[in-house]
């Protein structure tokens, strides 16, 4: 792309907002946004510019796509962006079933894989550098990652439609964490534990306690609940016979080695959550794959791969044995499905 690029929303919500603002201090301008609420789709384009479309109009001239519309209509709204010939970044989680995962994978690699799956943590200067630390303690004994989170009151996260609840949704952050620490090791069982609503009013999970096991040996405890506090608290540790590091994500990035403070690259730019949590970051890293046609780090097989631990951990909890990585039971199931055995 040797002129300036531009990216059409499809989604209106507050993470539209967020990457609108990271493509365009990269240079990238939005033309386009949809929303199933046209009213919305207005008042984000009044912020960040474009025009509003439908969503069948899309990528409407668009360069990039960003899919930001609820897990169950990513499978759609990305195969339809990927077909026009636009290259996608689509917002966790992947979709909703393994089924859909695997045609977004084939169509992904089938596209040159101009696809980002946008785990935007993996580009946050707080996690690589908690990466990059945990890796040099060797052997690892301990790995812990935290995301807790009040419960949803908006957009439909707790209804059944949306696919999953604590892991499903929130969960997919702390895991990608995980598995970028323990790499190269690769997850091979995981056993979990969810429980769903305390007061009946929905039906979807609140709270779930996974522990994936690598090819190495090492168990890895994944923490993601909708019973946190008002302010989100996300945190990951890991120890060796060597060392401690760790990293507090949420609510202000902070990284200890041994309980010393290490110093984090401090934001350069005007909104500096956009740096913090990596979103400027993932953008960078995306237009740099697409300009010299190279696979992105977070790319379509990384989001089937979390949704692939996801569906184990569901069906674990169901069964309360162990289930095996990757996932051989049904890919036609979503997450919530497999837990009530539907």
């Amino acid at each position: 792309m040797a002129r300036r690029p531009t990216v059409a929303l499809c989604g209106a919500g507050m993470i539209a907002g967020a990457h609108a603002t990271a493509a365009a201090s990269l240079g990238v301008e939005v033309s386009a946004v949809a929303s199933r609420t046209p009213e919305r789709a207005s008042t984000l384009v009044a912020r960040v510019g474009g025009r509003v479309v439908r969503y069948s109009d899309l990528p409407a001239g668009a360069d990039i796509v960003v899919v930001e519309t609820p897990p169950q209509c990513h499978h759609r709204d990305v195969l339809q962006a990927l077909r026009a010939g636009a290259a996608v970044v689509v917002e966790k989680p992947l979709c909703t079933t393994l089924e859909q995962a695997d045609e977004i994978v084939a169509l992904a690699e089938a596209s040159r894989d101009r696809l980002l799956y946008a785990e935007n943590l993996a580009y946050a200067p707080v996690v690589g550098e908690f990466v990059r630390r945990v890796r040099a303690l060797g052997t690892l004994t301990h790995l812990e990652v935290r995301a807790l989170n009040p419960l949803p009151n908006r957009g439909g996260f707790t209804d059944d439609d949306w696919g999953g609840g604590a892991l499903f949704d929130l969960g997919v952050h702390p895991l990608a964490v995980a598995v970028l620490a323990a790499a190269p090791a690769l997850p091979r069982l995981v056993q979990a534990r969810l429980e769903g609503s305390r007061s009946g009013r929905h039906g979807t999970d609140e709270l779930a306690e996974v522990v994936v096991q690598f090819d190495n040996g090492l168990r890895s405890r994944v923490i993601s609940s909708y019973r946190g506090g008002d302010t989100p608290q996300w945190d990951a540790q890991a120890a060796s016979e060597t060392g401690v590091v760790r990293a507090e994500l949420l609510p202000q990035p902070h990284l200890e080695v041994n309980g010393t403070e290490v110093a984090i690259p401090s934001p350069t730019g005007k909104v500096p959550a956009l740096e913090h949590y990596g979103y400027r970051g993932e953008w960078a890293a995306f237009l740099q794959n697409l300009a010299s046609g190279t696979r992105p780090v977070m790319d379509a097989a990384f989001g089937r791969m979390m949704l692939d631990i996801v569906c184990a951990a569901y069906t674990s909890a169901r069964t309360g044995a162990p289930e095996a990585t990757p996932f051989t039971g049904p890919r036609d199931r979503t997450p919530l499905q497999l837990w009530r055995g539907a």
